[in-house]
């Protein structure tokens, strides 16, 4: 096996599978049908978003901290972000009592077996369309959550769809070494390269990889983590271009494991 190949193999896997699939839209059906029933005319509006609705979520088996980002939209403003978070506090803790329930902000976090939910208030920005959502107890701030949704797809798109996958696999690393970036503002960053020279899934993570930077004042093992990656790809591209590929192989699977 190559490293292309192994490396397009777990990209692959990087995904939901169909039963993991089905598990999350009946818990999400669930949680809509029991927040419409306590909420009643309180919420205007509940959807799903985030990396779920972007294809860039990992399965639980790769990443434990894997969630599904729900946006409850309440329809009376006029109160402080604490205030709906301790309503949906309520809601989790009537409908959910034997489940790990607690706040996250901007959200409140259901921890149920097979996955996370983060359950974030919002209020409409109407007519200017928009979100806003918690920034803290007691500030909002506005948010568009279908906004980088699209900037993925076309990034994707642009990218032979190369892209996605490959995200997929930098999400993996960050979850196996220890969380060195947030997972959201690892895609916006991963959004934001050029990728010119990258022809394929292994390409696209080395420049991923290669362009990664970890503020100065920022804990010296998130620095370690990603400057040990950035050793790997170089010695995983010096032993093909030996052709050692057994031995690059072995390299690549340092950075990607099986």
């Amino acid at each position: 096996m190559s490293v292309i190949s192994y490396l397009d193999g777990r990209a692959n896997q990087a995904v939901l599978s169909a039963l993991e699939e089905a598990s999350i839209n009946i818990s999400i059906q669930t949680i809509g049908n029991r927040l419409t029933s306590y909420f009643g005319t309180n919420i205007s509006k509940q959807f799903r978003f985030g990396s779920s609705t972007r294809a860039t979520i990992l399965p639980r088996s790769m990443d434990e901290h894997s969630d599904i980002d729900y946006m409850v939209v309440f329809s009376d403003s006029g109160y402080t972000p604490q205030t709906y978070l301790d309503r949906l506090k309520r809601f989790a803790d009537f409908h959910y009592s034997s489940s790990d329930i607690k706040q996250s902000s901007p959200s409140i976090v259901l921890q149920l077996n097979h996955i996370k939910f983060d359950l974030v208030p919002a209020l409409s920005r109407y007519p200017w369309g928009g979100f806003q959502i918690p920034n803290g107890p007691n500030l909002w701030q506005d948010t568009d959550p279908y906004d980088f949704n699209a900037t993925i797809t076309a990034k994707n798109a642009a990218e032979h769809y190369r892209f996605k996958p490959a995200v997929r696999l930098l999400k993996f690393w960050n979850a196996t070494n220890g969380y060195v970036f947030d997972s959201f503002s690892l895609e916006k960053y991963a959004a934001g390269l050029n990728y010119y020279g990258a022809y394929n899934v292994a390409g696209y993570l080395y420049t991923m990889i290669n362009n990664l930077g970890v503020g100065y004042m920022e804990a010296q093992w998130r620095k370690d983590r990603v400057e040990r990656a950035k050793q790997l790809v170089t010695s995983v591209r010096q032993y093909e271009a030996a052709g050692l590929y057994q031995v690059a192989e072995t390299e690549v699977k340092k950075i990607i494991p099986e």
